[in-house]
């Protein structure tokens, strides 16, 4: 996996409130919500509005019989030749007879206007 360089597009940073690795460009960290640039040229740029190309929700039901279920959750990222450049499991834990879990899943995409040809691929 390629790091693309500070000011082009797909680099990242790290959130100063839950130190999460998240987009140089973001406004407002997408896992712990926190605002992350006040300053009026970070309001001024031009960015597409967002599009949610994958958006998938599911729930799992344990049958009130039988033993505890354990899950593990997992977010694979593959690039266009099926290369594993990502995996993160976000969340484990444990399902009684009869709870049940709900699980979402959004990729969110913006189209950058500002960045002038800086692109690198990866």
């Amino acid at each position: 996996m390629s790091t693309p360089r500070p000011g082009s597009a797909g680099a990242t940073r790290v959130c100063p409130h839950c130190k999460v690795t998240i987009l140089e460009t973001a406004a407002v960290c997408p896992s712990c919500k926190h605002h992350l640039r006040f300053d009026e040229s970070a309001a001024s740029r031009r960015i597409s509005p967002v599009v949610t190309p994958l958006q998938v929700e599911g729930t799992v039901q344990h049958p009130p019989d039988g033993g505890p279920w354990e899950y593990t959750v997992v977010v694979v990222v593959r690039n266009d030749a099926g290369k594993e450049i990502a995996r993160q499991v976000v969340g484990v834990g444990a399902l009684q007879p009869g709870e049940q879990r709900s699980f979402s899943l959004a990729v969110e995409v913006v189209q950058r206007d500002d960045l002038g040809g800086r692109f690198r691929k990866h």
